[in-house]
């Protein structure tokens, strides 16, 4: 059971990165113009940092077959999962929005989960358990760490700004005589550097910088609180980030100060 769980913590670990920290803008729109090679540059990304956690975390996998060739399953899937979501957006039969996005993410978090069922059984387990001994182990909850951060500062910004689209735009948030581009990408790294702060400050019990980050925010914002539409608009994507992270915060602490059992 604890091999099927770092599995599925390694492999999905993987996928965060793949989907949030090494596919760039750029990437995305590649692949909505259906660029073949934007998908394959996508796929070796997700095969390779795949291969990579797996084998780091799980002793001697790397070496198996059977470890390649379900990777290669699931990044195939993973490119179709995308590919799909792509076409049905781009024919108005799935609106892209906060419904396509928690769908697609769904989907991916069901073949990782199978990914990592098929990976369990063929495993060395006297190898692995030999080499847990000599100090290679690390902690499942540690292994949840990195997962939290990444699925709540990177994900969560993709969530928020799903959800959060068509206030932007009634607000004419992106209009780009009143807001360039860096502008544009200014607001999604301070999301980012938000949810990280908040994540990190509850881990550290210190929720009182929950109100720090808050203040720094609307001093920031202060001039533009004069339209009531931004305003809410504001508001709503400040709690939903605060909500994301708060949840966050509040699996990690548990499982990081061993309120909440992680075997391993």
């Amino acid at each position: 059971m604890q091999i099927l769980f770092r599995a599925f913590l390694a492999i999905y670990l993987a996928h965060l990165l793949t989907d949030f920290v090494f596919q760039t803008h750029r990437l995305v729109a590649q692949k909505r113009r259906n660029e073949l090679f934007a998908y394959f540059l996508h796929g070796l990304t997700h095969y390779l940092a795949a291969i990579i956690l797996v084998g780091f975390f799980i002793a001697g996998s790397a070496s198996s077959l059977r470890t390649h060739l379900v990777i290669l399953a699931l990044t195939l899937v993973h490119l179709l999962i995308d590919f799909a979501k792509i076409q049905l957006s781009q024919k108005a039969l799935v609106k892209d929005g906060a419904i396509a996005y928690i769908s697609d993410q769904f989907l991916h978090f069901l073949s990782v989960a199978l990914a990592a069922s098929l990976l369990s059984p063929s495993l060395p387990f006297a190898e692995v358990a030999a080499l847990l001994a000599t100090g290679r182990a690390i902690p499942s909850k540690l292994l949840v760490v990195p997962v939290i951060y990444i699925g709540v500062i990177f994900g969560g910004g993709y969530l928020i700004r799903a959800l959060t689209r068509p206030l932007a735009e009634s607000v004419n948030l992106y209009q780009t005589e009143k807001r360039g581009e860096p502008m544009q990408n200014a607001g999604l790294y301070i999301g980012w550097l938000e949810r990280f702060l908040l994540l990190t400050a509850l881990l550290l019990q210190s929720p009182g910088t929950a109100g720090l980050i808050l203040a720094a925010k609307a001093i920031a914002r202060y001039p533009e609180f004069k339209s009531e539409h931004f305003a809410e608009y504001f508001l709503i994507g400040t709690l939903l980030s605060f909500s994301i992270a708060v949840v966050g915060g509040a699996l990690l602490a548990r499982v990081v100060l061993g309120q909440f059992h992680v075997s391993g």
